[in-house]
């Protein structure tokens, strides 16, 4: 095998630097001219940080990597630069600047003139110093409200493509399976169709800015045994099929993401970095999908380390091409050196590099990093004097009062009010005991990939860069004429109950008593949540379930306020407790939002993502079960959940009532139309989350209970009502047959206009008439909603159900 001729090249006449050619031309002119070396260039990043005084980006040292010499590597080029602001706390426009600078570097130095792509984090908001943090998925999830979280994600790209960032790594689509996972935060909850929903809806918002977004993790990571992180995944091709795979689906074809990322994880002892039939099969030829596929981090070299089915880098890297990653991530390991040997002796065919590096330049093009006088100054530093760097430095606001409104809301319509005996909303309470460790704590909203957890916790000598104001200091401003006392009573994870006896007192002398409970996002057991934080059981981490059962001793009315990363089982609260309020870690405006709950400034309009236990054990379970995964007579363990799937309290009442259904049957290819009204009948505005189940009795193979296929949030004033008519495609009534092919089968079925998956409000039966139908990924995902008053007139487009 012999390098392709290295030829000379006036970049102001190369065909790949000319827009006016087509993509695939240009991209092909341009893998003819380079070497082999230039070709795997492109094909791995390198993990740097960015420089405090705006100078040069330089090589982060990860635990997991080998020294790396950029000097030496960039002669050939570079694929990509791993996380330049996300690695430590720099004021972003010199991070911009820095930035600027590498990537003058990497133009100078190879011969193609080729920038690297920008990485970053944004999973709960643009992982870097001084940034918004927004709430994390499963707080998304929670809103019900994929154009909320579009319009979310549009802000954290329009932040991170302003200084240059090409690609953000987000979102998770994995769906939960077991709560005791540490990851169960950046999910956006347990059923396929609300995550399908959320994601792409931001992904949409993050593609609109011109971000890259990257799905992950492909596919299965989050029904590890156990729920261990990376532990392998017992899980057949049915589940894979019917749950795990559908949101990937509709990001790709409906969000038109960009980049995939592969999962840790092996199923069935087929690890997903080397799993030919998912990389290429599945995702390319069947889906059609055209991006790149990343490594998760390390995960190429863990074939060998880990999974064993390697037997040393070179193989690895072999092994991983061939199942159709493309980059390895977030550094050079096992796509440099050891591919090279690999190549050189015949091993890889170069035909495997020339199809990955043919989708890495396409991406590089369609961001216009080929394009001739490409400009490395990004939008934010456009009219800044660039050889002053403390001109610089402070001319990007990534806080702005607009991403912090945006983050209010987003927080407000997430929080969950689980449970009211009439105690909420607040009134102005003369003596409010705010006692648990939640109460004092500023980073007790933000996630494991918040900035200030993930990276700034390292940093305790620098200030954070965001107001993080704590629920006690919001509940004294949202209630100033209350005297609010605070008492810690406990940590979140700690033994020690010394704290009791103050907390307890406190309580006594109340009015209301404002249990301040809940998570601390970590990374690798450094939390309660997060990130290689698994735990046991569903028990309230520490003794806070203790201190909570001591408060509800008193007598005083507690008002349970958990911020958490997952849902937790609350012992005798369930009953005795006077409201619970579920809040999943969000972000740097929650505590004003948990305040304005309490008080009724802010109507509750969150619903559960995930469902809350009622006992500790018993994991895995979620709502998606089979019958035989509900209670039964054969066995002594309850798995009912204390709120299921989609449950939410208002300050309001909503009356559902006068359905109708347009035909009793259906062609297994046609569609049915209820519709029905629902109306406001409390004095309160308040927002209603119309759930739509399909459930089928008789199929021919085991089906849940009941799944989610739609849902519509709808907003009325008191005493307002709305006709909401509903089409439903038979495609959502298909599932994986017992062929391996998702079929729509004729027999009777039944569709649930829901509250909550345990509150079904109205049932309509259809009888699916005609022969079993085959559908495929293009199938129909959707009902339509559309909603109108009762004379008439649209008051919201019809669509999907967001």
């Amino acid at each position: 095998m012999t390098d392709n001729v290295t030829v000379d090249i006036d970049s102001t006449t190369a065909i790949w630097n000319d827009p006016s050619y087509d993509l695939d031309t240009r991209v092909d002119a341009l893998i003819a001219a380079m070497t082999l070396d230039e070709k795997l260039a492109q094909l791995y990043g390198v993990w740097v940080g960015a420089s405090a005084d705006g100078g040069e980006v330089a090589p982060y040292q990860h635990e997991m990597e080998d020294p790396v010499d950029l000097e030496s590597l960039l002669e050939t080029g570079l694929g990509q630069l791993t996380r330049p602001f996300g690695t430590a706390p720099v004021d972003p426009a010199l991070g911009a600047l820095s930035l600027l600078r590498t990537q003058q570097r990497i133009v100078a130095a190879n011969r193609f003139g080729i920038p690297a792509v920008a990485h970053e984090e944004c999973l709960a908001g643009f992982a870097t110093w001084g940034a918004t943090a927004y709430p994390v998925p499963l707080s998304w999830g929670a809103t019900f409200d994929p154009p909320l979280v579009r319009r979310m994600a549009a802000a954290i790209g329009a932040d991170m493509r302003r200084l240059g960032v090409h690609q953000g790594l987000a979102p998770v689509l994995d769906v939960v399976r077991d709560l005791r996972w540490g990851r169960v935060e950046e999910t956006v909850g347990e059923d396929p169709y609300l995550v399908g929903a959320i994601a792409t809806a931001y992904v949409q918002g993050l593609e609109s800015e011109g971000v890259v977004a990257t799905l992950k993790h492909f596919a299965g990571y989050s029904a590890s045994r156990a729920g261990r992180n990376h532990a392998p995944v017992s899980m057949g091709p049915r589940e894979r099929a019917d749950v795990i795979l559908p949101p990937f689906e509709m990001a790709i074809r409906e969000g038109g993401a960009r980049s995939v990322m592969h999962a840790y994880t092996d199923t069935d002892g087929m690890p997903s970095a080397a799993d030919e039939e998912l990389l290429t099969g599945l995702l390319r030829d069947t889906w059609e999908f055209t991006g790149t596929v990343v490594a998760d981090y390390f995960a190429i070299a863990f074939l060998y380390a880990l999974h064993g089915v390697a037997g040393g880098w070179a193989e690895a890297a072999g092994t991983a091409l061939a199942a159709g990653v493309d980059v390895e991530l977030p550094t050079v390991k096992t796509f440099g050196a050891p591919l090279r040997a690999a190549l050189a002796a015949g091993e890889v065919p170069e035909a495997l590099v020339d199809r990955a590096v043919r989708r890495v330049l396409l991406q590089k093009a369609q961001l216009g990093l080929l394009d001739a006088g490409w400009d490395p100054v990004p939008p934010a530093l456009r009219g800044v004097d660039l050889d002053d760097p403390e001109a610089v430095r402070g001319a990007v606001d990534l806080d702005a009062p607009a991403n912090r409104a945006l983050a209010r809301q987003v927080a407000e319509e997430a929080i969950v009010l689980l449970h009211n005996d009439g105690t909420l909303p607040l009134a102005a309470p003369p003596r409010i005991a705010v006692v648990g460790p939640q109460a004092e704590s500023p980073t007790a909203g933000l996630g494991c990939y918040s900035f200030p957890v993930h990276v700034g916790s390292r940093y305790p000598e620098l200030p954070v860069g965001i107001g993080l104001p704590t629920l006690a200091e919001a509940l004294r401003t949202e209630f100033p004429g209350s005297d609010v006392r605070v008492v810690a009573g406990a940590s979140v994870d700690g033994p020690d109950t010394d704290g009791f006896a103050a907390a307890v007192e406190a309580a006594r002398d109340a009015d209301v008593v404002i249990a301040a409970l809940g998570d601390r996002a970590g990374l690798f057991g450094r939390g309660t949540s997060g990130e290689g934080c698994d735990v046991e059981s569903l028990a309230l981490p520490g003794v806070q379930q203790h201190l909570l059962d001591a408060l509800l001793d008193t007598g005083t009315p507690v008002v349970v306020t958990l911020v958490a990363g997952r849902p937790y089982a609350l012992g005798r609260a369930v009953d005795e407790a006077a409201a619970i309020v579920q809040s999943f870690f969000p972000g740097q405006e929650g505590s004003p939002a948990i305040a304005g709950v309490l008080s009724g400034r802010v109507e509750p309009q969150g619903r559960l993502p995930v469902s809350v236990p009622r006992r500790p054990g018993g994991q895995p379970g979620t709502y998606l079960t089979a019958r035989l995964g509900q209670a039964t007579d054969v066995s002594n363990l309850d798995p009912t959940p204390a709120y299921g799937f989609g449950h939410g309290l208002t300050y309001t009442r909503f009356d559902w009532s006068d359905l109708t259904v347009d035909r009793p049957e259906v062609q297994t290819d046609g569609e049915v139309r209820l519709a029905f009204t629902l109306r406001n009948t409390g004095e309160r505005w308040g927002s209603e989350v119309v759930q739509l189940y399909a459930h089928d009795p008789v199929a021919s193979v085991v089906q849940p209970v009941q799944r989610l296929v739609g849902f519509r949030r709808v907003p009325l004033d008191p005493g307002a009502s709305r006709r909401i008519e509903v089409t439903v495609p038979a495609d959502l009534f298909s599932f994986t047959g017992r062929d391996g092919r998702r079929v729509v089968e004729p027999g009777a079925v039944e569709l649930r206009l829901a509250a909550s998956s345990t509150d079904s409000r109205l049932v309509a039966t259809v009888e699916l008439r005609g022969p079993a139908r085959h559908v495929d990924h293009t199938r129909r995902m959707h009902p339509e909603f559309t909603v109108t008053p009762p004379t008439g007139e649209p008051v919201a487009p019809g669509g999907r159900a967001d």
